[in-house]
């Protein structure tokens, strides 16, 4: 290992600023800190050896970084510090003010990396990129290359000032980044290069911002976790004065996409921007950590009922819609336009984290777990090298992972979290060890003072037996808290948004040195105090029946349905295992299910088999034709690796809850007079911008029911539906629309919109009471599916109301 890493160094922050150990004396300052009560294991003092674990981390550093770091070359990311800092010539390059943070991400992942894999070849890269970062820093301290290159393209996005336009520029989140990369980088190899340019801009922005100063709120956070981290590393008091003011600035009356519509410490809901609310809900951790603050920590406790409660998904994603990348209303869950975003699963992971250092509850880990095996580690392919932005739970065959976006803040994200993931398995708080996650490995943890060494043998997540070998260097008394999984008490989240169909009776099973031990509960870990020597074991045992989950019943998207887990792992049902279609399965409560790991399919995994019967319209497109046929789900995090096709993680119990398999033109419940909850079957909610409200009412053309978009304020949104084609066909698509006071606004009004085969939409429907009938004709390519949107507002936003009825789709040739 690196010597320059190990001198001066008694832990180290895990990834994404978590916290150090309490009372670390930093080498350069002296300086002492208050911190977590319960203190992370240093993910460098945690090896993984099990096959889940371990190519993930392996093609993270081999494959993710390498090939990060290439797509940052070739679309001028890395060139723009140069050029900004007089190094070469060129014109900036970019489609984003916020570009120049996918190389400091990266740059994170890759320190972490040369924390336990010395590669002198990439250390070289990170000096020469930090040379070419170093020179794009102006002489007072400030960092943003946009502006420095005079990149007049994105003018809009950062004013012709500094600080203009700070609740769209990204010039402190780019900060926040920033720091987080340097101190990285500092604690793996010892050098303080990139250190002093953050420590550089951070004097500076001190000097700018605070009381009686500029007091504007910054419109992307993370520059509070950076600042502490900061903080943390230096031991300069004014960083974490400014994490703090940065908190403070926000509210009220500003805007809830980024959570300033009150003050921070009087919120108790989670709103706007998910990934900039979960990494603000960070920075209110360490902030209340380390200054004591508890209003911080209860307004956070508050937030986190709110999101566990009411707006998580079962695979761990937070944040429901595509407009504004934001959570929806308590309970709004949709699952084909589900956003989930990949960075925002990073944030509810570290938030988790942190909630459990401050209250040492299992419960945080358990959501921490389900996002970690579900719906963080789908968003990077098995490959390493395609991401995913969005993550939804159903999919019409229009997914598929990217190697990169303009936007690409996902895949750098993913490099700094994957190579931290042996730092959330273990905790400590003074004579108390935490067995948080299993994975087959081992860890030196340091215990007051002396050293313990513990050793994981398990084939966790496909297998719940865990044996742990416990060596202190000398016998001692200290305890050793297991978690004992919700998932394995009958709880899959804290709270009632879900819940097993059936209890199961398996019981857990707790041993020390093959004695049955008292599994007794608390917080969530089953608590063994005793003196333990050298060679003592633990072995515990989570069953793993396979087990089928209802939400909610508030939660409209999954009513008539279910989904499936086996331990920590949520199912998917994919295309390719089922006939090529799954929205038209019915997996019935009484089918019995069974699990079988197949080594060859997918770097390894356990599937799920059984029977379900699928559904489909006749010839005459009315009469229901039911089919039995093979069943099969697979690990939600491995979908998409196959080519693109239907997936679904909530399957239909009964008929009127699934999709049946329509014939080539069919556009199922065109009329909008079936029902399923509060809306029409077949039809998905979807709001690109503003606030729109949807209704499934009873003023159709015929007196029977329609769908409604109301918005007062503007709003960007549709009915959505899938209907399957013929391949190089031509159709006629028609529509009956009314609307009341619709003013286009900056959009169109109301109309049709076909996805798939853009730009094709009918003519807009604007100032008409009555019945008005618009069509288009299209030719359907090489296209197997469309999607049908009734679009209210149109790349823009409208207001008014507007009625959808009687759809209509004709083949003509």
């Amino acid at each position: 290992m690196n010597t320059r890493f190990v001198i001066g160094l008694t832990a180290i922050v895990l990834g994404m600023c978590l916290a150090i150990s309490p009372g670390e004396s930093d080498a350069a300052t002296g300086h002492a800190k208050k911190d977590y009560p319960v203190q992370p294991v240093p993910f460098t003092d945690v090896r993984i050896a099990d096959e889940f674990w371990s190519h993930r981390l392996e093609a993270n550093r081999k494959v993710s970084i390498p090939f990060a770091f290439s797509q940052c070359e070739q679309t001028g990311r890395i060139d723009n510090f140069a050029i900004a800092g007089g190094l070469m010539e060129g014109e900036h390059r970019g489609d984003c003010p916020f570009d120049d943070t996918d190389p400091y991400k990266i740059l994170e992942g890759a320190a972490y990396s040369l924390s336990v894999h010395p590669d002198p070849k990439l250390e070289k890269y990170l000096d020469d990129l930090i040379v070419k970062i170093a020179a794009a820093q102006e002489p007072d301290g400030y960092l943003f290359t946009c502006r420095t290159n005079n990149h007049r393209r994105l003018l809009n996005w950062f004013g012709e000032q500094r600080w203009s336009k700070l609740g769209g520029s990204h010039e402190l989140y780019n900060m926040g980044h920033l720091y987080e990369a340097a101190v990285a980088h500092y604690r793996a190899t010892g050098k303080r290069t990139l250190l002093n340019v953050a420590v550089k801009n951070a004097d500076f922005l001190d000097q700018v911002f605070g009381p009686g100063r500029n007091e504007t709120a910054p419109g992307h956070q993370i520059i509070e976790m950076g600042l502490a981290r900061l903080y943390r590393a230096t031991g300069n008091e004014k960083y974490l004065k400014l994490a703090r003011f940065f908190l403070e600035t926000r509210g009220p009356g500003q805007s809830p996409y980024n959570q300033s519509h009150e003050k921070v410490i009087e919120q108790s809901e989670a709103v706007g921007h998910a990934v900039r609310a979960s990494y603000m809900y960070c920075g209110m951790a360490d902030v209340a950590a380390l200054t004591g603050d508890r209003r911080y920590l209860e307004a956070i406790d508050r937030i986190w009922e709110n999101v566990v409660t009411k707006k998580l998904y079962l695979t761990g994603g937070i944040g429901a819609t595509s407009s504004g990348e934001a959570f929806g209303k308590n309970y709004e869950l949709p699952n084909a336009t589900a956003y989930c975003e990949t960075c925002a699963a990073i944030g509810n992971v570290m938030w988790n984290h942190r909630m459990f250092l401050f209250h040492g509850d299992a419960k945080y880990i358990d959501v921490l777990e389900r996002t970690l095996y579900n719906g963080l580690i789908s968003g990077v392919s098995l490959t390493g090298d395609g991401f995913f932005y969005p993550n939804p739970l159903e999919s019409h065959g229009q997914h598929k992972r990217s190697p990169w976006f303009s936007c690409a803040c996902c895949p750098g994200n993913m490099t700094r979290f994957i190579a931290s993931v042996p730092g959330y398995m273990y905790a400590q708080d003074g004579p108390v060890l935490y067995v948080n996650l299993f994975a087959a490995g081992s860890a030196e943890i340091r215990m007051q003072d002396h050293t313990v060494r513990i050793k994981q043998q398990t084939q966790y997540p496909w297998n719940g037996r865990i044996k742990m070998t416990v060596d202190p260097e000398a016998a001692g008394a200290f305890v050793i808290c297991v978690r004992i999984p919700g998932w394995a008490r009958n709880q899959p989240v804290p709270g009632d948004l879900y819940r097993y169909m059936n209890h199961s009776n398996a019981q857990v099973s707790l041993k020390v040195n093959g004695e049955k031990v008292s599994a007794d509960v608390e917080k969530g870990f089953a608590r063994i105090d005793r003196t333990w020597r050298k060679g003592d074991t633990i072995e515990l045992n989570l069953p793993m029946p396979v087990r089928r989950v209802l939400s909610h019943d508030k939660v409209a998207e999954n009513v008539g349905k279910a989904a499936i887990e086996r331990g920590p792992i949520v199912y998917c049902a994919e295309w390719p295992d089922n006939n090529g279609h799954v929205l038209n399965c019915i997996l019935a409560d009484d089918t019995k299910l069974t699990s079988e790991y197949r080594k060859d399919l997918l770097k390894g995994l356990t599937v799920i088999r059984g029977k379900a019967l699928a559904v489909s319209f006749g010839k005459d497109e009315k009469s229901l034709l039911k089919t039995e046929q093979d069943f099969m789900a697979i690990p939600y995090y491995a979908w998409a690796h196959r080519g693109t096709g239907e997936m679904a993680v909530w399957l239909a119990r009964t008929p009127p809850a699934a999709q049946p398999l329509t014939p080539p033109g069919m556009i199922r419940n065109s009329s909008f007079e079936q029902q399923i909850g509060s809306k029409p079957a077949g039809w998905e909610m979807q709001t690109y911008g503003g606030q729109a409200e949807f209704a499934h009412v009873r003023e159709g053309r015929s007196g029977k029911r329609c769908v409604l978009i109301t918005s007062e304020r503007g709003a960007d949104a549709g009915w959505l539906t899938t209907v399957t084609v013929k391949p190089h066909s031509q159709y006629k698509l028609s529509v009956w629309i009314k609307t009341e006071n619709l003013a286009a606004g900056s959009g169109n009004g109301a109309l049709l919109n076909l996805h798939n085969i853009q730009p094709l939409h009918t003519p807009a429907v604007t100032g008409t009471t009555n019945w008005t009938k618009v069509e288009l004709e299209f030719d359907s390519g090489e296209n197997a599916t469309v999607q049908i949107n009734c679009l209210f507002g149109g790349w823009g936003l409208s207001t008014g109301k507007a009625w959808f009825d009687d759809l209509k789709l004709e083949l003509t040739r």
